[in-house]
């Protein structure tokens, strides 16, 4: 009601809220820290989390421009997220933006990397001990992101943005 009654004061709903809230939950399942090891630690589950960004980033960007255009929205929400995150730590202006920054290169790399290992169809378990904090280069945590990729890969454009993939 409030909205209606004054939209400029009311903040909107965040874009791409079943996006990003599916790859956190697809980075919150226990498979990433009890099979493959990640320490369950805020680096840790920042590893996941911006791993599966990254995968679905990489898979959005493949699709139609609804599609990609869903995943500069999931990045976007990354972002707002570990902003948002780093100020209920405590952390004030002067040096959040300094870990922002750092954050969202560390998704721009992360990014870049499954780009090409998607490109080439090798090299996941390297790509697993680079972008899974903890994890060293196996064949069951190359396995996770292919079988990650794969499910992404088979869902079509619209279940993905919709935060849903097989």
């Amino acid at each position: 009601m409030f909205r209606f009654l004054f939209p400029r004061l009311t903040p909107a709903e965040p874009r791409n809220t079943a996006l990003f809230s599916a790859a956190v939950a697809e980075s919150r399942k226990p498979f990433w820290y009890a099979d493959l090891g990640v320490p369950d630690t805020l680096d840790g589950r920042f590893s996941v989390l911006a791993t599966v960004c990254a995968f679905v980033a990489v898979r959005l960007e493949r699709g139609d421009e609804s599609a990609q255009q869903a995943g500069a929205g999931l990045v976007e929400r990354f972002v707002e997220s570990m902003d948002h995150e780093h100020r209920q730590l405590g952390y004030g202006d002067p040096t959040l933006g300094k870990i922002v920054r750092k954050l969202t290169g560390a998704l721009s790399a992360r990014v870049d990397r499954v780009r090409a290992v998607v490109n080439a169809g090798s090299g996941w378990n390297e790509e697993a001990a680079e972008g899974l904090n903890g994890v060293i280069a196996s064949a069951a945590a190359g396995d996770a992101l292919k079988s990650l990729w794969q499910r992404l890969e088979a869902s079509p454009d619209g279940r993905v943005v919709g935060g849903e993939w097989a």
